[in-house]
């Protein structure tokens, strides 16, 4: 049975890799599939959308490989991508810092996007 997660948090800095103030990372779930992980992932992240050093991605237990996913949006709920396009996925890749390299290229590339929105999962 697969389970997945949805971690992350408030971190020290943009480059993601410390917890601010020493904590360990959110870990909400376990989720039975992928799309109730994705739906408070969603809900995470637009509640918290207004503090650029707070990320949560999605994890699958016993996971493999890391994709960056995401695209442009059709609103500010980032849960439906606008023109009837899917989401784009880059990958996989073996480690969390090579999907963070790409995650930070797409999300520089975006900046000035209000409904562009990339995030790395751990599938």
């Amino acid at each position: 049975m697969e389970r997945y997660w949805v971690v992350g948090g408030e971190y020290e800095t943009t480059d993601f890799t410390r917890i601010a103030g020493g904590k360990a990372e959110e870990r909400h779930g376990p989720f039975a599939d992928f799309r109730t992980a994705r739906a408070r992932w969603a809900s995470l992240s637009m509640a918290t959308v207004d503090n650029a050093h707070i990320r949560y991605r999605i994890e699958r237990e016993d996971a493999r490989e890391y994709w960056v996913v995401g695209g442009h949006y059709a609103d500010t709920g980032f849960t439906r991508i606008a023109g009837g396009r899917s989401e784009e996925r880059l990958g996989p890749f073996k480690s969390e810092r090579e999907a963070l390299d790409v995650w930070r290229a797409k999300a520089f590339e975006t900046v000035d996007d209000a409904l562009a929105r990339y995030h790395v999962e751990r599938l």
